[in-house]
């Protein structure tokens, strides 16, 4: 995965720098079949609660015959959360999963000791064409919980809490929030909200959770009394409750959670708190020592070449 830092913003009033911490707006990357916008990790920031990847794919338009191959890559010490606004997804992993997720549902995949998974475009969609839009995350592991046993979890959308109320609609993928809670089970603390405001209306955002930030999808928001729009991840200030006001129809995804007490190392499709596993691995993929993916053996994404610099880390779904 290829990422360039951002040059420095330049906030507005004193109340706003007050309230937004850092403001990241990430640069796009056309790779054909899809503009893919990577806002986590930056130079000013590498995560955000546990949230170390914060990509938004799309949205894209494929048509017939059309759509996304990522073969078979692996993974450590990390989960990664997929979550679609519109499309899908077929995603196979070497557990023998085999799941596709829809809007509003979750993927989540926990890496842990490593896994090996593909995404693509099933036959069907492909033979009708469809748009693609989504937001996919990776969560690092806390340490103690990096090498726990590979785990893949589905949600669909009608598990999961749908907050509906004076023009706020929210669907909490992850934590507890608005007086609802997911029952999805992450490793560590973790807040993750797909945020709809009706224009003119406004949500509150307290300070239970020590690390929060927003990413904004679509329209313009106002906190503070400065406005920003789409494709921005405000990083928001520990401690300080705030307001976000809708200035436009306007959708936004909240998250963040505790912080996991120290860095991590980045690698291609791997992340680790410890230098020396990411080069175990490096050779455990070389030397076709991960599992393979059931039902989609027959390709596999080859390790970069040694050259590659550190942070050219593939990750995600959308840098084969």
């Amino acid at each position: 995965m290829s990422w360039s830092p951002c040059p420095d913003p330049t906030l507005g009033d004193r109340a706003t720098a007050e309230a937004v911490e850092i403001l990241i707006v990430p640069r796009a990357v056309d790779l054909g079949e899809m503009e893919v916008r990577r806002a986590l990790p930056s130079i000013k920031r590498q995560m955000v609660g546990p949230f170390i990847f914060f990509d938004q794919m799309g949205p894209a338009e494929f048509l017939t015959d059309q759509g996304i191959d990522v073969r078979p890559h692996p993974h450590i010490n990390l989960a990664t959360l997929t979550y679609l606004f519109e499309g899908e997804i077929l995603h196979r992993d070497s557990l023998g999963t085999e799941q596709t997720i829809r809007p509003g549902a979750v993927n989540w995949m926990r890496a842990g000791r490593g896994i090996v998974h593909s995404e693509r475009t099933s036959v069907e969609r492909r033979r009708n064409g469809q748009r693609l839009f989504g937001i996919q995350t990776w969560m690092a592991l806390p340490e103690d919980r990096e090498e726990d046993d590979p785990a893949f979890l589905h949600h669909g959308a009608e598990s999961l809490p749908l907050i509906e109320a004076d023009g706020v609609t929210a669907r909490l993928i992850a934590g507890s929030a608005l007086g609802e809670t997911s029952p999805l089970q992450t490793a560590s603390e973790t807040l993750y909200a797909d945020v709809q405001l009706a224009q003119g209306r406004s949500m509150p955002i307290d300070a239970v959770y020590e690390e929060r930030a927003l990413y904004t999808i679509s329209g313009e928001i106002d906190v503070a009394g400065d406005s920003f729009g789409a494709a921005q991840l405000l990083v928001l200030r520990a401690g300080d409750a705030i307001t976000v006001k809708a200035r436009s129809d306007a959708r936004f995804m909240l998250f963040g959670g505790a912080p996991l007490g120290g860095p991590r190392y980045i690698w291609w499709n791997f992340v680790s708190s410890r230098r020396e596993r990411i080069e175990a691995a490096k050779e455990e993929w070389a030397r076709g020592r991960f599992d393979t993916v059931p039902g989609d053996e027959a390709e596999f994404i080859p390790l970069p070449d040694k050259k590659d610099p550190p942070q050219r880390a593939t990750g995600g779904v959308f840098y084969p």
